[in-house]
């Protein structure tokens, strides 16, 4: 069997979707398989709850091999396309490319080693996999563009100072584990909604976003999702969910 670079492990029920890169400079192997595992998800309808995690520190920048314009889609355009939430682990450094890959999860977790930049103009490039879009949505603007012009290298504590990142943990796994372990028990149809409604809706002025949240409201109105929830509420047991 081929060996690969990126790991897709599930879990025994084929909710959750792990995701293990090796991490350390980003390569162009490395790349493309996050994209293409992440594209297979995409077609798996089972999985409530996507993680992505490194064996060693999440990305120190991009491989001597690493084209970004020779990926289509790119790795963080894959993820970001994701319809359940994402959730990325992050242990030492997440610089360049790899930060642009962790902004396009929907939160991210860190530990105390951690540290942030996006340092692209000081190799003389500009972020091309979406970084320059996705950091003023997390940051304020005039924030953004300071990091973006300064590469100024962040702390984890900054980062999480500046919404950055959702949570410093001293014990990675176990942080990321309850937080998978919350998401699971949502129903996975409100999540993809409600991912689509923050992230549909930071593109559109208030008076659009407004309507689409009310768009949203009535699809899950007349899901069966929505059925179980209200059943299970009067029958006081916990919901089961079907995502439908």
């Amino acid at each position: 069997m081929e060996s690969t670079d990126v790991e897709l492990v599930s879990t025994d029920d084929g909710s959750v979707a792990h995701l293990t890169i090796p991490g350390g400079p980003l390569t162009a192997r490395t790349a493309r398989e996050l994209a293409d595992a992440a594209a297979s998800i995409r077609e798996t309808r089972s999985i409530r709850v996507v993680t992505l995690a490194a064996r060693g520190d999440f990305c120190s920048g991009p491989g001597d091999d690493l084209d970004v314009f020779d990926l289509r889609p790119d790795p963080a355009s894959a993820l970001a396309a994701l319809r359940p939430p994402v959730v990325v682990g992050i242990d030492g450094p997440c610089l360049g490319e790899g930060l642009e890959v962790a902004l396009a999860a929907d939160l991210r977790l860190a530990t105390g080693r951690s540290r942030f930049a996006l340092d692209h103009l000081r190799r003389g490039r500009l972020p091309a996999w979406g970084g320059s879009q996705r950091l003023p949505r997390c940051v304020r603007p005039g924030t953004a563009v300071g990091l973006a012009m300064l590469g100024t290298e962040l702390s984890a504590d900054e980062a999480r100072g500046l919404g950055l990142i959702h949570q410093v943990a001293e014990d990675l796994p176990t942080a990321m584990a309850d937080v998978v372990t919350t998401l699971a028990a949502r129903g996975p149809l409100a999540l993809e909604l409600t991912k689509e409604a923050v992230h549909r809706g930071s593109e559109l002025p208030l008076r659009d976003g407004l309507r689409l949240e009310g768009d949203l409201n009535h699809q899950l109105a007349a899901s069966e999702d929505r059925a179980e929830g209200l059943q299970a509420f009067f029958d006081r047991r916990p919901p089961d969910f079907g995502g439908r």
